[in-house]
């Protein structure tokens, strides 16, 4: 009876431990390569599948997602003999499981060496201001060359990132220095320049001002002589009617011109700065009559445009008899 027990229990097991090594469930983002007899016959990609008993076996199980390598720190000697420390990281992804297991032993640690063995050529080739600006020029050229490296390994390498880039101490201050220096520099160049927009800026105002003030004069002195030119007219206008009526024998218009010019001077003398007492001339009684002739001449000239005045007024009006006959001359 125990004897039928302990059979039926070993039966069990035996059977479980069939089924698991037959029966191999994949999981998504895995996949499993399978051997015969030790020899590598395919790959089994993620789901359910049945191996043949005692004769298939799996041989390595393979992650198929991206993964991501550290690049171990290293010491790195550029071309202009400056000592940098250099780190990154590798994202890789398995595009080819069998290869990926059977071409290469530690896959991990190949890569890693890859990297580091590319990055101190890469860095070693290249000046330190190089190096510490052109992070992206690294990148591509370490990209690259790995991706061209780990592809017989059925490996793809998608980026490579370089995490770290650490001078040494004194060229660090060395470059601090620099870079002030650098800075001071841009400051004077700057206020410089401010200075030199603002000394432009301030002659332009003045030339501007000075041709404003310039058109100023020239304007003003437009308009006094245009003045003196239209008074240079009046007193000809004047001097010719008055030599007109001179010519015609009228003695008032003589006194009108003289009194005029004696008026004038007598305002002018008593307009000097320097004239402390004003002298009444003994003429006075002259002048006075000079003036009443000038009166009388006015009121001749009244008289004279008066009559013209009414000539022309009565002209139309005599203008109709012409039709009938004569028309009455007068004197």
């Amino acid at each position: 009876m125990n004897f039928s027990l302990i059979f039926f229990v070993m039966f069990a097991v035996f059977a479980l431990i069939f089924l698991f090594s037959v029966i191999k469930i994949v999981p998504q983002g895995r996949e499993f390569t399978v051997e015969r007899f030790g020899k590598y016959t395919k790959t089994l990609t993620p789901g359910i599948h049945i191996l043949t008993p005692f004769v298939e076996r799996i041989g390595r199980r393979m992650n198929m997602m991206e993964q991501v390598l550290d690049v171990p720190t290293q010491e790195v000697i550029t071309r202009d003999n400056a000592m940098v420390k250099v780190d990154g990281i590798v994202f890789i992804q398995v595009m080819d499981a069998a290869k990926a297991a059977y071409r290469v032993d530690d896959l991990t640690y190949a890569i890693a060496q890859l990297c580091m063995t590319n990055l101190r050529t890469v860095v070693g080739s290249m000046e330190l201001d190089e190096v510490l600006s052109q992070r992206d020029s690294i990148n591509t050229r370490l990209l690259h060359v790995i991706d061209a490296a780990t592809e017989p390994w059925g490996i793809k390498a998608n980026r490579i990132e370089i995490k770290d880039l650490t001078p040494p101490v004194d060229i660090t201050n060395a470059m601090a220095r620099q870079m002030k220096a650098e800075r001071e520099r841009r400051a004077v160049i700057t206020e410089a320049d401010g200075e030199k927009q603002a000394a432009i800026a301030r002659a332009e105002g003045a030339k501007q001002a000075a041709i404003l003030e310039a058109e100023g004069r020239r304007e003003a002195a437009f308009r006094d002589a245009e003045a003196r030119e239209r008074e240079a007219e009046a007193e000809a206008k004047a001097t010719a009617m008055v030599s007109e009526a001179i010519a015609r024998g009228d003695v008032n218009a003589i006194n009108y011109f003289v009194a005029q010019k004696y008026v004038e001077a007598f305002a002018e003398l008593a307009r000097s700065p320097q004239q402390k007492t004003v002298i009444v001339p003994s003429e006075m009684g002259a002048l006075v009559g000079t003036i009443a002739g000038v009166g009388e001449l006015v009121g001749l000239a009244k008289e004279q445009q008066q009559v013209r005045t009414e000539a022309r007024q009565a002209a139309p009006r005599a203008a109709p008899r012409r039709s009938g006959g004569a028309v009455p001359t007068t004197e």
